[in-house]
C-alpha cells in the first residue's frame, strides 16, 4: 500500500515522494493524528503534471507484489487446487469491487465538502459525520482512529513477515553453501544439522533496517523503490520459467479440508495489498477519469498472476510446498541468487512499507514533546517500532501463519469489510436500492467470518506447535535436524 508514496514525476527514472513535511505534519497531528494531504502538482506553465496511465498501471502491479504473493502456492495447498484458484478468483473480483466501492464514496465526499482529496481515514470520518444516525455523527471520529490502527496493524505485520521472508531464504541460501552447484536439479530431501537458528538471521538484519527506516530523504527512498522494483521483477521472471517446467506432481486433492481453507483466506487477502493506496494514486494521476480502467485492467492482470502462481506452484511441489515458494526452488546458483535478489527487493521494501505506519505514529509522538526533542524522539520511535516488529517475527517464526493472521484481522477488515460499510453509511441518505444495501451487508458479513474464523484458526495452529520456539516457516524439528524439501 505504502507504494503509492513513490509517484513518478515523469517517464523518466526521476521519482516525487508525496509527503506532508514534519512541520505540517506536527501540526496536524495535535487535532488528527495523521493529516496527510495530497493534491496534484502543476509544472511552471500551469498544468498538471501528473501520472500517466502506464505509470499508474505499474505502481498498481507492483504494490500488490510481496512475500504473500509467494506464499499463495501453500494458500492453494490449503483450499485444494479447484477450490483455490476458484476462490482467489472470487476474492479478487470483491477485493477490487471495494476498492471501487472506495473511490465512489471518497469522490462524492470530497465533492460534498469541496475539497481536493481525502485519504482512506478521512473518508471514513466524514463518511460518518453525514450517515443519518446520530450515534455515529458524534463518534465519527473513532473512524478514522480504527482505520488508522488497522493501517498501522496491517504494515507492521508485512514489515514482521519480511523478516521471516528474509531469515528464512538467507539461512537456506548460507547453510546450503556447501551443497550448491551449477547444475539446477529439482530438489530432493534434505537433512542438515543447523548452523544457526532462522532468529539469527533476523537479528543480523535487524540493525541494518533499523539504519534503512532512518533514511527520510524522499529522492533515497525513491531508489529503494526502483532497486526493489528490478529485483522484484528480475526474481518472478525466473522463478515463473522454473515453474512451467515439466515434470509436475498429480493426484492432488481438488478440495482440501475446511480448516486449513481458513488459512487460505488469510493468505489470499493478505497478499491484495493495493487498498490503501488507490485513492492517493488516483490524485496523482494526470487524468483522474481514466484511474476505474487501469485498475480493473491491473488488477485483472495480478489476479491471473496470483491464480497462475498458485495453482503452477502448487502443482509443482505438491505437498512438499513451503511457505514461500523460493524455499522449494532448487539448490544451484541460478536460484540461489533469485533468493537473494528477491530478498534484496523484499529489504529495500521494508523502508516503503514502514513509512505509512511512521507517518501516522511518529507525528503524533513528536507534536507532545518539545521542539529540543523532536529529532531524539523521531529516531527513537522509528527504532522501536523495527524492534517491534522483529521481536514479533522471533515469537512467532512461522511466516505461513503470520501472513494469514494478518490477513485475517486487519486486511480483511481494510479490504472487505469496511468499504461496504462505507458505502452505505455515504449514500443511505440519498435514496439508496434495497439491492445495494444487500450487497454490501453480504460482502461484510462474508469479510467479518473470514476475519473471525481465519483469526481463530492462526492463533490455534499456532499454539498447536509443541516447540515453538524451535519452529521455523523451513520446517526445523525438535531434534535439531532441518529438512529441506
Amino acid at each position: 500500500m505504502v507504494k503509492a508514496s513513490l509517484l513518478r514525476k515523469d517517464g523518466n527514472c526521476e521519482w516525487n515522494f508525496f509527503s506532508v513535511s514534519k512541520n505540517s505534519s506536527q501540526s496536524s497531528s495535535s487535532s488528527s493524528g495523521s493529516q496527510r494531504t495530497v493534491s496534484p502538482r502543476k509544472d511552471p506553465q500551469g498544468e498538471v503534471d501528473g501520472l500517466l496511465f502506464m505509470q499508474i498501471f505499474i505502481h498498481l502491479l507492483k504494490s500488490n507484489i510481496g512475500t504473500g504473493f509467494l506464499g499463495l502456492p501453500l494458500a492453494v495447498k490449503n483450499a485444494g487446487l479447484l477450490v483455490g484458484p476458484v476462490s482467489l478468483l472470487a476474492i479478487g473480483v470483491l477485493t477490487v469491487h471495494c476498492m471501487d466501492i472506495l473511490l465512489n464514496c471518497a469522490s462524492h465526499l470530497t465533492q460534498r465538502l469541496q475539497r481536493s482529496f481525502v485519504n482512506y481515514e478521512e473518508t471514513m470520518m466524514y463518511s460518518l459525520e453525514t450517515c443519518p444516525n446520530p450515534w455515529l455523527r458524534t463518534h465519527s471520529a473513532w473512524g478514522r482512529y480504527i482505520v488508522s490502527f488497522l493501517l498501522i496493524v496491517t504494515q507492521l505485520g508485512f514489515c514482521s513477515a519480511y523478516f521471516m521472508f528474509m531469515a528464512d531464504n538467507l539461512q537456506q541460501i548460507v547453510e546450503e553453501a556447501h551443497f550448491t552447484s551449477n547444475i539446477c536439479q529439482p530438489r530432493e530431501s534434505l537433512v542438515m544439522i543447523p548452523v544457526l537458528d532462522a532468529r539469527f538471521y533476523m537479528l543480523t538484519i535487524l540493525p541494518f533496517l533499523i539504519l534503512l527506516v532512518l533514511v527520510q530523504n524522499p529522492q533515497v527512498l525513491s531508489v529503494f523503490s526502483t532497486l526493489a522494483t528490478i529485483t522484484t521483477l528480475g526474481s518472478l521472471a525466473v522463478i515463473f520459467e522454473y515453474l512451467i517446467q515439466i515434470p509436475r506432481h498429480s493426484s492432488l486433492p481438488l478440495v482440501a479440508s475446511w480448516k486449513t481453507f481458513l488459512l487460505f483466506f488469510g493468505t489470499a487477502i493478505f497478499t491484495f495489498e493495493g487498498v490503501g493506496m488507490v485513492l492517493p494514486l488516483k490524485s496523482q494521476m494526470k487524468s483522474p477519469q481514466q484511474f476505474p480502467a487501469v485498475l480493473y485492467l491491473s488488477m485483472s492482470f495480478v489476479i491471473f498472476l496470483y491464480i497462475c502462481l498458485g495453482t503452477l506452484g502448487y502443482m509443482k511441489f505438491g505437498s512438499d510446498t513451503q511457505p514461500s515458494i523460493t524455499l522449494n526452488l532448487p539448490n544451484c546458483w541460478l536460484y540461489q541468487s533469485v533468493k537473494l535478489m528477491y530478498s534484496v527487493g523484499i529489504f529495500f521494501t521494508y523502508a516503503l512499507q514502514f513509512h505509512v505506519p511512521a507517518e501516522i505514529i511518529i507525528p503524533y509522538v513528536i507534536s507532545r514533546v518539545s521542539e529540543n526533542w523532536v529529532l531524539f524522539v523521531d529516531l527513537t520511535v522509528r527504532t522501536a517500532l523495527v524492534c517491534l516488529t522483529c521481536f514479533s517475527a522471533v515469537l512467532i517464526p512461522r511466516l505461513d501463519l503470520v501472513i494469514s493472521l494478518v490477513g485475517s484481522v486487519s486486511s480483511s477488515a481494510l479490504a472487505l469489510i469496511i468499504p461496504p460499510l462505507l458505502e452505505i453509511a455515504t449514500f443511505y441518505s440519498e435514496n439508496m436500492s434495497c439491492v445495494t444495501i444487500a450487497k454490501d451487508v453480504m460482502i461484510s458479513i462474508l469479510g467479518l467470518l473470514g476475519c473471525v474464523f481465519g483469526t481463530y484458526q492462526a492463533l490455534y495452529e499456532m499454539t498447536q506447535q509443541p516447540h515453538l520456539a524451535m519452529a521455523n516457516s523451513t520446517r526445523a524439528t525438535h531434534n535439531g535436524l532441518f529438512l529441506f524439501a
